[in-house]
């Protein structure tokens, strides 16, 4: 199980991932088990990582090809077949074949949701939104100065820095309305938007907007910061 938890921890849909076993016509010739995690992608049910038993096949072959002992002793064994302590066998070897695009593509997949909502002034609206868990996001922010003037550029890059000297991936973004920015960004990917705008001028407090949820909250500059850092760590 703890392959398909590792998927199921980052997912928003823990349930369009499962795991099944092989039936026994399905087996390789050297294999007497395999498990694959399966993702029910927009065709159905499919293949995301494979995990088989290969038995001692591959190290008896490789021991017939090199002469070269690849048996192990374990004295504290009880051997299967004497009942004695003290046990030589040629260990199994177990496969787990994952692929780095097919993961990225369930990944994404999982992430892509559109919601409908209606707009400022009453009409339909769809907003597409990409839920990458934030480990997954290649933005962990997005620091955003409401105006190009006034300081608000200045006091956005101060913050950019104190995300970066902590390692953390963040971008600046002063390009076109605030609402504009907070679309693309939900679009991205990005976990969190940071607007600077005059209360930060005045008390050093910014607005942190939540991707998933585009809730919004006036917290101290520190205080978003370490939103974003605890969102990473848990």
């Amino acid at each position: 199980m703890i392959y398909i938890n590792w998927y199921k921890k980052f997912a928003n849909q823990a349930d369009k991932f499962r795991l099944r076993q092989h039936d026994k016509d399905e087996l390789a010739h050297y294999s007497d088990d395999c498990y694959d995690v399966e993702y029910d992608y927009p065709w159905g049910w499919d293949e995301l990582e494979g995990v088989a038993s290969r038995t001692d096949y591959d190290l008896k072959k490789h021991a017939a090809a090199t002469g070269t002992k690849l048996s192990y002793f374990d004295q504290n064994k009880e051997n299967p077949e004497t009942g004695k302590k003290g046990w030589r066998y040629v260990p199994y070897v177990i496969e787990p074949a994952a692929g780095l695009t097919r993961t990225t593509l369930a990944m994404l997949l999982d992430a892509y949701h559109e919601e409908e909502g209606v707009d400022a002034k009453g009409n339909k609206k769809v907003r597409v939104v990409l839920k990458l868990h934030p480990q997954f996001a290649p933005l962990k922010a997005a620091v955003l100065p409401l105006l190009k003037k006034d300081g608000h550029p200045d006091k956005a890059r101060e913050i950019v820095a104190k995300f970066r000297k902590l390692g953390i991936n963040v971008s600046y973004d002063e390009t076109q309305s605030i609402g504009k920015r907070y679309a693309k960004h939900d679009e991205i990917g990005t976990p969190y938007c940071i607007t600077v705008d005059g209360e930060t001028m005045e008390n050093s407090t910014v607005t942190i907007r939540d991707r998933d949820t585009a809730e919004q909250k006036t917290v101290s500059i520190e205080e978003a910061i370490a939103s974003v850092v605890n969102r990473l760590n848990s």
